[in-house]
């Protein structure tokens, strides 16, 4: 398991309370800014979840920590009729419901606030899950995935886009240099919120990658559970099923 990092270290909420209030209040430029520090890369990872969900064409997909909801209109192109998009800020949402709506998207597109350790579905819901950046966030990780293993279906597809640190030289300490001054100096320019994108930094640090999560979806009771590093190892995709 990872060190637990909360946005404001306010011992009075716990880390679920203050990642709701933290985009909440980045909400209004997440997406500009995500494009910025990331380079516009994560629109290709995205892509690639995309392209692994859309090989079983599924009926019915789930998007958790959808935040504005770039996953979720992406994973319209997987054919899916019936897509859902779960968030704990509310104010993620509703920028995410424009732009959906923008596409002419809101009949398959369905966006609702929710917690991902206590999803509102029942047992056996979704062809596909996934979450993009968001697992990282949760309060309780084994009890987030253990939820995920309930309401995916057997033989469906759960696909995890998340951060990793590099392990080789000189990738390791350009990663370290960027997310730790640069990253964290980017959202403080460009955010109301002065502490949100250090906090993204350090969670992205303490978060058990590669095999190390591969460990705990196993434990969690995923199988065919695999890892695919991403553009020199600063992200990884993870699929397992059920």
């Amino acid at each position: 398991m990872g060190k637990k990092v909360t946005p404001y270290r306010d011992s009075s909420l716990g880390k679920k309370e203050q990642v709701t209030q933290m985009f909440d209040t980045i909400s209004g430029n997440y997406d500009s800014l995500n494009r910025v520090i990331s380079f516009g890369i994560d629109q290709s990872w995205r892509r690639k979840v995309v392209a692994l969900v859309k090989e079983i064409q599924p009926k019915k997909v789930l998007d958790i920590a959808t935040g504005t909801g770039d996953l979720a209109i992406s994973l319209s192109k997987t054919g899916a009729p019936e897509i859902v998009g779960l968030d704990i800020s509310p104010g993620m949402l509703e920028i995410g419901k424009q732009k959906i709506a923008d596409k002419n998207l809101s009949k398959t597109i369905d966006m609702i606030v929710g917690d991902s350790e206590a999803l509102p579905f029942e047992n056996d819901s979704f062809d596909a899950i996934t979450v993009a950046f968001g697992v990282r966030n949760f309060e309780n990780l084994e009890k987030g995935l253990a939820e995920i293993l309930r309401v995916l279906r057997p033989g469906g597809i759960f696909v995890v886009l998340e951060t990793a640190v590099p392990t080789k030289f000189p990738f390791k300490q350009g990663y370290h240099v960027y997310t730790k001054y640069l990253m964290p100096a980017i959202g403080r320019l460009f955010s109301k919120d002065k502490t949100a994108y250090a906090y993204l930094s350090e969670s992205a640090h303490a978060f058990p990658h590669g095999a190390a999560f591969n460990n705990i979806l196993e434990k969690i009771g995923f199988i065919g559970v695999q890892d695919r590093p991403q553009t020199m190892g600063v992200a990884n995709i993870y699929t397992a099923s059920k």
